[in-house]
């Protein structure tokens, strides 16, 4: 009897264990409130004055955070450098020359490591900088679940296959979206993001030079003057995403593509035709529903993939691993 009573106790010790460690392995916008209470507001103060720096840095944080999530998921893979091991993400075709922002992590980094050693992950403070840009540009607020931990390997592969390409066409894109858990919907919202950033010219290039139906002349010659026909001429240089207001967030995205005039092909895919039509249209009547469903949206891709629990590590360094 002694004996069956005992292995009850370890029984239940166990389970009670189990479900200790499972409750403890999810994520929750409380999870620093003990370890390190300053991390947010540290992060939200770097990201003020990065964005305040340069305005276009708002822009650059929210996408590196996005292209983390779509490669091995939200792990901060994207930030390691090349070593011996690891070849890195910076250097995929669309990532290389194009995304930014790893200077500001990896100064924030610093600033919570020297509070709160070994505590916050490079993947947590991404995503959390991700939202701190979007306010600090009058764009929509979110909760931030936190508990993230940071990856050992990059997915250079991946960032290959698993990032959207400024020529892909809209069944493409659906497709690529819903292999992450993100709709149509959740696609266009996302998208909308480019009311704020700027593009190299040759990522449009091809498009303005098209003399397509889907294109607004006008808007084609005046994209012209700063991107010349010829490959390698100019290749560099930028333009705003949104025409009217580049450096807000608001909606006016979605009124250009209404009006033939997205930057990239892969941005008026979403008005030409297709299932996404009535999802634009709607946004651009509709600030208010565009700014609720983007914070959704941006949870929603916060959730892909994280590594938790003993998953992972906490870098020192968000460019490579301890």
């Amino acid at each position: 009897m002694g004996f069956r009573s005992c292995r009850s106790c370890i029984f239940i010790a166990v389970f009670l264990i189990l479900s200790s460690t499972l409750c403890e392995a999810k994520l929750s916008p409380t999870f620093y409130d003990q370890t390190c209470p300053r991390a947010l507001s540290t992060i939200r103060k770097a990201v003020r004055r990065a964005v305040s720096h340069e305005r276009r840095m708002a822009a650059s944080l929210i996408r590196l955070h996005f292209h983390d999530c779509f490669v091995q998921g939200c792990d901060a893979s994207i930030l390691l450098d090349n070593s011996s091991t690891i070849q890195s993400e910076k250097n995929a075709p669309n990532n290389l020359n194009s995304v930014r922002g790893y200077e500001v992590i990896d100064n924030i980094k610093s600033k919570v490591e020297s509070m709160c050693p070994g505590v916050v992950s490079c993947a947590d403070i991404v995503a959390v900088a991700a939202r701190d840009s979007s306010v600090a540009v009058s764009g929509p607020t979110w909760t931030v679940k936190l508990g993230r931990r940071d990856s050992t390997t990059s997915g250079l592969s991946q960032a290959t296959t698993n990032l959207p390409g400024f020529r892909d066409n809209l069944d493409k894109l659906i497709t690529l979206f819903r292999s992450k858990g993100l709709n149509a919907r959740d696609m266009v919202d996302l998208s909308g993001s480019h009311t704020l950033d700027q593009a190299r010219c040759l990522t449009f290039r091809d498009r303005i030079y098209s003399n397509g139906t889907d294109i607004d002349a006008g808007f084609a010659t005046t994209r012209r003057r700063r991107c010349p026909a010829q490959n390698g001429n100019g290749d560099a240089n930028l333009a705003p995403l949104e025409l009217v207001t580049p450096n807000s967030f608001d909606n006016n995205y979605f009124r250009n593509l209404i009006q033939k005039k997205g930057l990239l092909q892969s941005d008026q895919v979403l008005f030409s035709g297709g299932s996404t039509d009535t999802i634009v249209k709607e946004y651009s009547k509709s600030p208010k529903t565009f700014r609720y469903d983007f914070a959704s949206a941006m949870v929603k891709m916060g959730d892909i993939e994280p590594l938790i629990g003993s998953a992972g590590v906490i870098r020192k360094f968000c460019n490579f691993i301890n």
